[in-house]
C-alpha cells in the first residue's frame, strides 16, 4: 500500500514540474503516473548500472556527475514514454533536481502522517 502512494505522490509531482517547467511536458495524469512507474523501474535497474560505469567521473567531479546520471534516465523515460517530452539535458537535469526535491517533500507529509 505504501509503495502505491509513493508512485502516486511521484505522479503528483511529475504533473505538477510538467506544468512549471517549459521545456517538460506530460499529456494527462494518467501519462505522469506511468512516467512515474517507468523512472522507479529505470532507477532500480538502469541508474545502478550507470552509476557503476561512470564511477571514476563522479569521483572526479565530486558525485556531481549524478546529475547528469539522473538527467539520462528521465531523457531514457522521455523515448520509452509517448505522451512526456523533455527538450534537452539542461532541462532534464533541471527537472531531475526538482523532481527530487518536491518527492522529499511530498514524502516527508508521507512520514508526519504515520507518526
Amino acid at each position: 500500500m505504501n509503495v502505491i502512494i509513493k508512485l502516486l505522490l511521484n505522479a503528483i509531482a511529475v504533473f505538477v514540474l510538467a506544468e512549471i517547467l517549459n521545456g517538460v511536458s506530460v499529456d494527462n495524469y494518467i501519462t505522469s503516473l506511468i512516467v512515474a512507474v517507468v523512472l522507479s523501474i529505470l532507477n532500480v535497474l538502469v541508474k545502478p548500472i550507470l552509476v557503476i560505469l561512470t564511477l571514476p567521473v563522479t569521483i572526479l567531479t565530486l558525485g556531481l556527475f549524478l546529475f547528469v546520471v539522473n538527467a539520462l534516465i528521465i531523457l531514457l523515460a522521455d523515448r520509452l514514454i509517448d505522451g512526456f517530452r523533455v527538450d534537452g539535458i539542461w532541462t532534464a537535469i533541471l527537472f531531475s533536481v526538482l523532481l527530487c526535491i518536491l518527492q522529499s517533500l511530498l514524502h516527508s507529509f508521507l512520514k508526519k502522517d504515520k507518526k
